[in-house]
């Protein structure tokens, strides 16, 4: 399977709710699994991205996002793909973040305990969360859309979690969904 097929299938199931600079990513064939040279992360942000992909896909007995390296993708498409104006929105994303987690803990996000990282991501998915103008969703759902992405055409996300089903050969992490139609993959 060609990961690059596993992108375009990705992108279909997200149709017009995909963001812009994935869809020009999955256009161009971007392979997910080069995402070598992305430096835009001081490695606090690196860590904060992660620990708040590891709560959106957690390891239960499958691994989670950390694991997957869903934080190494975010970077890479922040650097390599985003418009200068949309990684910045991004970026002051993570900033009012940790601003949040300090004001209400003293503690940056990746340092805080599950149930307080849990608390304060429900926050943004209800839009509820202070010092974002839309109380935090539209930066939780731009996380949650590229952590998922991010995710599923990672090799853990195609080989553990989606169930791959081996046949002699090797791994081929963009095999037409259209000849899957399931979450299935071989």
């Amino acid at each position: 399977m060609d990961r690059r097929e596993a992108m375009r299938g990705l992108a279909m199931m997200f149709g017009a709710e995909l963001l812009l600079p994935i869809r020009a990513a999955v256009a161009q064939g971007i392979d997910p699994v080069d995402l070598s040279g992305a430096s835009l992360f001081p490695e606090d942000m690196r860590e904060q991205t992660a620990a708040l992909a590891e709560i959106i896909i957690p390891e239960t007995d499958t691994p989670g996002a950390r694991e997957a390296g869903v934080a190494e993708f975010i970077e890479f498409m922040l650097q390599e793909w985003y418009p200068e104006e949309d990684r910045e929105r991004f970026m002051v994303g993570m900033d009012k973040l940790q601003s949040l987690c300090r004001e209400r803990h003293q503690q940056p996000f990746a340092e805080l305990n599950g149930d307080d990282q849990f608390k304060i991501v429900a926050s943004l998915r209800d839009g509820q969360a202070e010092g974002f103008e839309d109380g935090g969703q539209a930066f939780f759902e731009h996380m949650k859309q590229l952590t998922i992405f991010g995710y599923y055409t990672s090799e853990i996300g195609m080989t553990v979690e989606r169930r791959y089903l081996p046949v002699p050969g090797q791994y081929d992490g963009a095999y037409p969904y259209e000849n899957v139609g399931t979450l299935f993959t071989s």
